[in-house]
């Protein structure tokens, strides 16, 4: 369970394509329709800064349980920055990011899936980790649970990070994800369209948004690849312990 739960939009995708099924753009109203679209935009943005902010912040050699709910710097547990707001500031971003895809369809039941599915999915793994870092920090991840919030930000908590913040390797993480949305968002721009005018129509600010989205990915992976602008030390992708699962 644990391993997959990436593909958990993969597997939710019939249900956003399920959504255009009775899709209607609001009557007369171009700017409307429009800001509706931004509105899902931002907060899938919203998301993106999130990861973006905690990627960047991560300390140098750190390792990731999971590579979502805490990272670790030197073996012990890091409370600054994002991981002073909420205990699972990744998953939040997560969240964010996808739910403003899931919006796009203005499909009340198509949220209402993907919100619950969401929670009972991340449930399990959330309770599997806190496990696991309860045992092997005892009292002092027990302390901080007390006082950090599971996944709603306290930003009367703010710590300020210990460490730099690293562009590169923000960069490095979430140039994909950042195309992605945008992708996403414009193929679903040309669907709802389809089915509202029954015909397809190229919105000028969705083609110059996918371009915009499209060259900033082009030239990330092409510094990446070809360039050590955005070199960074390799990151350990897990702490040396199997991260148990929660029973269900």
């Amino acid at each position: 369970m644990y391993r997959w739960r990436g593909y958990l939009p993969l597997l939710m995708a019939p249900v956003r394509v399920l959504g255009f099924w009775n899709f209607r753009s609001p009557e007369g109203s171009h700017f409307f329709d429009t800001l509706l679209e931004l509105v899902c935009l931002g907060i899938s943005m919203t998301g993106l800064l999130i990861r973006f902010l905690v990627m960047g912040y991560s300390p140098k050699g750190s390792s990731y349980v999971g590579r979502s709910t805490v990272h670790l710097k030197e073996g012990s547990l890091k409370t600054t920055g994002m991981y002073s707001l909420c205990r699972n500031p990744l998953y939040l971003g997560n969240f964010l990011m996808a739910l403003g895809v899931f919006l796009f369809p203005r499909s009340l039941v198509v949220v209402v899936v993907y919100v619950s599915a969401f929670w009972l999915y991340y449930e399990r793994l959330i309770l599997g980790e806190e496990e696991f870092l309860a045992r092997l920090f005892g009292q002092e991840y027990l302390r901080w649970t007390e006082r950090t919030s599971l996944i709603i930000p306290r930003f009367s908590n703010w710590v300020k990070p210990e460490d730099p913040f690293s562009w590169r390797k923000a960069l490095r993480r979430e140039y994909k994800r950042i195309f992605g949305v945008v992708a996403i968002m414009t193929v679903f721009e040309f669907v709802g369209d389809l089915v509202a005018e029954g015909r397809l129509e190229f919105d000028p600010l969705w083609v110059a948004l996918f371009l915009i989205s499209l060259a900033f990915y082009l030239t990330v992976l092409f510094l990446k690849r070809k360039t050590h602008l955005l070199g960074v030390e390799r990151e350990k992708e897990a702490i040396p312990a199997k991260v148990p699962t929660a029973q269900v």
